[in-house]
Parts: structure tokens; sequence; C-alpha cells
């Protein structure tokens, strides 16, 4: 790995370790504190049609968001050594399916600035898929 190889993916990794402290903060915080977020989530959720099914959706967005943190870590160490951004790009890829499941949920329930605080960071992964794309290269 040489200097140069860095500076030219530098916006990738800066975005990847953005997306690993997004998203391993709030898988963990899913885990620690799964009965304050899902007795949060089954009030947030009681008038939708998915009421019945938060324990799961809870469980399954957990996994989720630790599975695109985790990779995005992973990734700017396979970097670091092989100067591919292949497991970035996938990450990126997990985040973006993470938080459009988010917005989907926030949307359904009616709460669009919850939803409008998605945004941002789907833009941020959008990027980083586009920077980080093995497909778009020659």
């Amino acid at each position: 790995m040489n200097f140069d190889e860095i500076g030219r993916n530098l916006p990738a990794v800066f975005a990847a370790a953005m997306v690993a402290v997004l998203f391993i903060q709030s898988g963990l915080d899913k885990v620690f504190d799964r009965k304050g977020n899902l007795e949060w989530l089954t009030g947030h959720f009681s008038k939708t049609p998915l009421a019945t099914f938060v324990p799961a959706l809870l469980a399954v967005i957990t996994i989720m968001e630790l599975a695109s943190g985790l990779l995005a870590a992973v990734g700017i160490v396979y970097f670091l050594f092989s100067s591919s951004t292949v497991i970035i790009f996938w990450s990126s890829v997990a985040a973006a399916a993470s938080l459009l499941s988010l917005f989907f949920g926030q949307r359904l329930a009616k709460d669009y600035p919850g939803a409008a605080v998605i945004v941002p960071y789907f833009i941020l992964t959008g990027l980083l898929m586009f920077i980080t794309n093995p497909f778009a290269r020659p």
C-alpha cells in the first residue's frame, strides 16, 4: 500500500469510517437496550400494519445495521492491506438497504421529520457506493 493509493481513496475511507461508526453504534444500542428500543418502536408503529411484527423487525434491523457497520470497518482494514475497496462497496450496499428499511418504517409511521433525518445518511451511502463501485471501473 502506498500513500498515493490511500490519497486517491481517502474520501471512501472516511465515508466508510462514518458508516462504520453510525451502524455499529446504532446496532449495539439496539442490542444493549433492546427493551427500551422495543418499547419505543412498539408505540411508534402501533397504528401501522407493522405493529405485530415489531419484535421481529427490530431483530432484522439490528442484524442489518451491525452487518453494515462491521463490513465497513473490515473494508477499511482490507483496503489498507489490499488496495481494494470492494468490501467497502458491499458495506455501502448493505447500509443503503438498512437505511431504506428505516426510511420505509418512518414513512409508514407518518414520522416525516424522522424520515427526513435518514436522507443525508442515504446520500452518503449512495456516494460511497458510487466511488467504490467495482463494476464501474475499467
